[in-house]
């Protein structure tokens, strides 16, 4: 599919996709900033839980709020161009909140899924998913592959 959706145009994609056949649809979410194996594999991952993945995506100012001045390193709308172009990504749709909490309501995914770093009663959106008869889990980082792992290498190199 390797489509890249409006946030306010969401709802209506997904209820067209669940109207031309029955579908299973995952979400998780994630700045995705420089992007590299471990995210990667963790897609992968989250695409064999549904028939239908989709990504959202932290918007350059959300991923300010969360990472601080000089984040992003890579812009919102090439982060969403690379990822919508994985096998495993579906759908990316940008949001700019600090959660993706209305992202989910509109989405409303049948699997909701993050990395091992979560615990699944801290995942946003849960009571959603779950009130709904959608289930929610957590998928194992890969060990040494993380965004904070690169910049740190890069750092010691410019020293």
């Amino acid at each position: 599919m390797n489509e890249i959706v409006d946030f306010n145009e969401i709802e209506v994609f997904v209820s067209n996709l669940r109207k031309q056949r029955p579908i299973k649809i995952a979400f998780t979410n994630g700045c995705f900033d420089i992007l590299h194996r471990g995210h990667v594999e963790y897609l992968e991952k989250a695409k064999e839980k549904a028939d239908v993945l989709i990504v959202g995506l932290n918007s350059d100012e959300s991923v300010r709020l969360l990472k601080g001045e000089g984040r992003p390193y890579v812009s919102e709308g090439d982060r969403a161009f690379i990822l919508s172009r994985l096998e495993a990504v579906d759908i990316v749709c940008i949001f700019t909140e600090e959660t993706p909490l209305e992202l989910i309501k509109k989405a409303q995914p049948d699997v909701l899924i993050k990395g091992g770093d979560y615990t699944v009663d801290t995942i946003v959106g849960r009571e959603i998913v779950e009130s709904s008869g959608g289930t929610v889990l957590t998928i194992p980082l890969v060990t040494g592959c993380s965004t904070t792992s690169i910049l740190n290498k890069i750092k010691m190199q410019d020293r």
